[in-house]
């Protein structure tokens, strides 16, 4: 019975370890982390049901992973339904074993949201910005990234 008992801890502990937490944010709240970024930024908008969005982010995780050296910092900013917030994204990030930041962007006004973001943005993911406050680099891109493309844009920020 005891050793049942310190098994079910363990495997609460562990699940508590690897589980991500998800930080709820206003746009305004992202629009300050980007001002005020000291370090190459890139800024991914997703969501657990878009399936473009799935498949390119191990490379981000990949890539951000190789340029730690480089100080590259890798926010990945669901836009799920609120529904999802925060067991779903949770969820999803423990079942990837994702250790990426993860926030939750608490808006649903695309019309106000986006612009903030980027002026060109229809709110379509997956989208990401890069962003180097200290060369002044900022490239958006409202598509899917290939690896290839993503390590081309990483070397462009540093």
């Amino acid at each position: 019975m005891k050793k049942l008992y310190l098994l079910t801890i363990f495997t609460i502990v562990a699940g508590m370890l690897q589980a991500q937490p998800v930080r709820s944010i206003k746009i305004t709240e992202l629009e300050k982390i980007i001002a005020e970024s000291k370090t190459p930024l890139i800024v991914n908008f997703w969501a657990t049901w878009c399936m473009p969005c799935v498949e390119e982010i191990p490379y981000f995780i990949e890539e951000a992973k190789n340029h730690e050296k480089d100080s590259v910092q890798l926010l990945l900013v669901s836009l799920d339904f609120k529904e999802l917030f925060p067991k779903g994204v949770e969820s999803f990030a423990a079942k990837r074993k994702i250790t990426a930041t993860i926030l939750w962007l608490d808006e649903t006004n695309a019309d106000y949201f986006c612009p903030k973001v980027d002026p060109k943005w229809s709110g379509a993911i997956p989208a990401t910005l890069f962003i180097n406050n200290k060369t002044g680099y900022r490239k958006f891109f409202e598509e899917q990234l290939s690896h290839q493309a993503l390590k081309n844009e990483i070397m462009a920020i540093l």
